[in-house]
């Protein structure tokens, strides 16, 4: 495991401050908040939005996770990618689905639902927002008003932890292989 430029807490200091900062002893074993405990207060709130997105969200799960996965491999977050991977089987995204996000648009089994949110997340990466009409596709698919929403808040919250985790150069967990299931990573 290589050493990030603000070192992890050693887990037993990190187990202390999640508890402390309310946030739960197996988030905080995380090497992401292994750092950003550090900053106790910065840790629970990235936490709640996170937990928010995650648990109680009107957004699709399956969604929600193609536009993390999108961004991981956009952005050539290791960790986001790996750490989602395995997230996102376990709500029941198909492996196929996941390695072609890779190039998404030449992947013909999308759903219009798939193509608006991949769509969002490009344009929001490429251009910093989404673009009139794809806007009207996302209206189109994400009837209620949360649900438009946190599409726009989940872009926006994983984009900030892939800058957090390339920037600080947060390493996998011990034992943790790279960009599954076939080791290819982004050009």
């Amino acid at each position: 495991m290589s050493e990030p430029r603000i070192p992890l807490l050693l887990p037993e200091e990190a187990a202390r401050a999640a508890k402390g900062a309310g946030i739960a002893e197996a988030i905080g074993q995380l090497s992401v908040f292994r750092v950003l405990l550090r900053h106790p207060e910065l840790a629970k709130r990235v936490n709640d939005l996170l937990m928010l997105l995650l648990l109680q969200g009107s957004l699709d799960a399956r969604l929600r996770e193609l536009v993390i996965m999108r961004i991981g491999w956009s952005t050539r977050s290791v960790y986001e990618w790996t750490q989602h991977w395995r997230i996102a089987l376990k709500l029941g995204v198909s492996e196929r689905d996941l390695l072609a996000l890779r190039n998404w648009r030449s992947h013909d089994h999308w759903s219009p639902a798939d193509r608006a949110v991949l769509a969002a997340t490009d344009e929001t990466l490429d251009q910093g927002a989404i673009g009139p009409a794809t806007w009207t596709e996302c209206v189109a698919e994400l009837p209620t008003v949360e649900e438009q929403l946190e599409l726009v808040a989940a872009i926006g919250t994983w984009r900030l932890i892939s800058q957090i985790l390339k920037s600080i150069e947060v390493p996998l967990e011990e034992g943790v292989a790279p960009w599954p299931p076939d080791g290819a990573s982004p050009p």
